[in-house]
């Protein structure tokens, strides 16, 4: 029996006491159907009052009350017929009373930005993007901090130096990134900017921070960054940085000074052992860790008027949020205790300078227990979209170990991970297919464009807010970090081109459709190698179908499952598709993918 609740409005329908919830179902003929909630940590059953129809399926409704005991509201749905029981959940279908992670979950005042779901993101690299300023020659120069490395500077053209991985600067900077905005926004369709780190430091990736007041003065200084702001905003686009803060480099004033004396009072910054050794992220000497036990180090950071992560949020500079950098192993002492504290007081900073930022963390693993409303609004979604996509389409796990992952465990991969949160987080996740840290995705396929395609495709249509790695929209290759940070070409004769418009299609399409930015989602109808999901609100609807496969394939969807009184059915290019009984059927290629929109 079909038993859907979309956790969107008009399903979910917010107030300050509570929220109006529906459920819908195709039978009418329903002995009880119930609501369970668990305000005071006990169960407690709504009884759900018939409501009339809703497109072909059938409606009931009740109103949940916050539960004012737990920062999250749970809920799900009994129904009792035919002798038994049918539950639902936020990952679908259960025979018995489903576990509460698995329950719908709603967070009665912290939600995210709403403007993050509208945007399609493009991450810069920014030494590799775009160079506009004057060349400054530092070829042979000695890098502080950098264990005696010296600069390296090679032709954009040339390939990445792996012994030289962190010290070779290829020149691009700000001025370089506003320099192709037209390109960005006017060609590409990207609307938010996400740069890897800007603040001075010796390396060329930036992670291990010389200074927090300071834009690295090879990428243009503060008066670029402010140029950028400004041109962005100026368009209406948005801007997000990379925000390091669970570590330092060891050339910052701060490590400087605590190294050199235990009465400074920067020692309690870091942490030192009996011997004077400080602690070092991950085992690296060159990226000691900071110690959020120290009161004075969580003023510099996040408590203080113009602590680090809210002094760019303000004027001239006014970005629009952070990504937090390994953002769940900062704590006090050499581990990731108080994580969870410091995380809720570091958003609690950020939103008081800014209501409107953006908060999100990386974690290369399950993020769950840091998107439940008071922590992050999203995450670099690695768990919920990133792997099952490279497991599902390059057959390749995270840490690049074969994986064989049926077209059903890809669906409920990502289900289970969209369910363990409240939608409008999973709406405020930055889906991703590759980044800095990983193999690019078109590499890892072969570079199979086919494939790419296919990638694509679930990038822009799943729920959560698209990233494009800079150049993957071109076909631009990279094996493991550092290749996978190449410079961007700028020749046009050398872009994949039918890539690039598949790019640019996508991007439109997404700014033309409401259901792809905040509708929810549902799966239609899978087989070995192909999945058709939908995307929906109430009026507006798509469906996306994706086959791996090397065949084509004969799809039937039972349309009529949506709640959305959809007539007829057309191709972006505008060629119509008919209903026979609430079916509608289609030929799938092979290793190819539909878009049908309603109108």
């Amino acid at each position: 029996m079909l038993l859907l609740h979309p956790p969107i409005s008009p399903w979910v329908q917010r107030g300050a006491d509570g929220c109006r919830i529906s459920l819908l179902s195709e039978r009418v003929d329903l002995d009880t159907v119930f609501l369970r909630s668990t305000p005071d940590n006990e169960e407690y059953l709504l009884t759900m009052h018939y409501a009339g129809r809703h497109a072909e399926l059938h409606r009931w409704e009740a109103f949940l009350p916050w539960d004012g005991g737990n920062a999250l509201t749970l809920y799900a749905f009994k129904v009792l017929a035919d002798g038994t029981q049918y539950w639902l959940a936020a990952d679908g279908a259960h025979e018995h009373l489903p576990p509460e992670d698995r329950h719908f979950r709603l967070h009665p005042t912290q939600m995210p930005p709403s403007w993050v779901r509208e945007q399609v993101f493009y991450q810069i690299f920014p030494d590799r993007f775009h160079k506009a300023l004057p060349p400054v020659d530092r070829q042979g120069q000695v890098l502080p901090g950098q264990d005696g490395r010296v600069v390296q500077q090679p032709q954009w053209d040339a390939p990445v130096d792996h012994d030289n991985a962190a010290n070779s600067f290829y020149g691009g900077d700000l001025p370089g990134i506003t320099a192709k905005l037209d390109y960005l926004q006017g060609e590409l369709g990207i609307t938010a900017l996400y740069l890897n780190p800007i603040f001075a430091s010796g390396s060329n990736h930036k992670y291990d921070t010389d200074d927090y007041e300071q834009v690295d003065e090879h990428f243009g200084g503060n008066a670029a960054l402010e140029g950028l702001s400004s041109a962005v905003h100026s368009r209406g686009m948005r801007l997000v940085l990379d925000g390091v803060v669970n570590h330092t480099g060891v050339n910052h004033t701060w490590f400087k000074q605590a190294l050199a004396s235990p009465e400074s009072p920067f020692r309690d910054f870091y942490l030192f052992n009996q011997d004077g050794v400080h602690f070092g992220w991950k085992g690296y000497a060159s990226l000691p860790v900071l110690d959020f036990s120290s009161r004075a180090l969580r003023e510099q950071i996040y408590a203080g008027p113009d602590a680090v992560l809210r002094r760019w949020l303000k004027a001239p500079y006014n970005i629009d949020g952070w990504r937090l950098d390994v953002i769940h192993m900062l704590g006090e002492g050499s581990g990731a205790r108080n994580n969870a504290h410091h995380l809720r007081e570091i958003r609690a900073a950020i939103k008081q300078e800014t209501p409107e930022a953006y908060v999100m963390g990386e974690h290369f693993s399950e993020a769950t227990r840091w998107l439940q409303g008071e922590q992050e609004d999203g995450a670099m979604n690695y768990y919920g979209f990133a792997n099952p996509v490279r497991a599902w389409l390059a057959g390749q796990d995270v840490a690049y170990q074969p994986i064989k992952l049926s077209t059903a465990a890809f669906d409920a991969w990502m289900t289970r991970a969209q369910a363990c949160i409240p939608f409008d987080n999973q709406l405020a996740q930055l889906n991703l297919l590759d980044s800095h840290d990983t193999t690019r995705f078109f590499t890892l396929l072969g570079e199979d464009s086919a494939r790419m395609q296919l990638a694509a495709t679930l990038l822009f249509t799943r729920p959560g807010v698209p990233c494009v790695y800079y150049g993957d929209e071109i076909g631009l290759a990279g094996g493991p970090d550092p290749d996978c940070r190449r410079p961007f070409i700028w020749d046009r004769e050398r872009w994949n081109l039918p890539l690039f418009e598949h790019f640019q299609t996508l991007a439109k399409l997404r700014q033309q459709r409401g259901e792809w930015r905040h509708g929810a989602v549902q799966t239609l109808g899978l087989g070995a190698d192909w999945i058709v999901y939908a995307r929906y609100t109430d009026w507006e609807a798509s469906i996306i179908a994706v086959n791996r496969g090397a065949y084509p394939t004969l799809v039937k969807l039972p349309v009529w499952q949506l709640p959305v009184p959809v007539k007829s059915w057309q191709s972006p290019k505008g060629e119509a598709l008919s209903l026979s009984d609430g079916q509608l059927a289609f030929e799938l290629p092979p290793v190819g993918s539909v878009l049908l929109l309603s109108s």
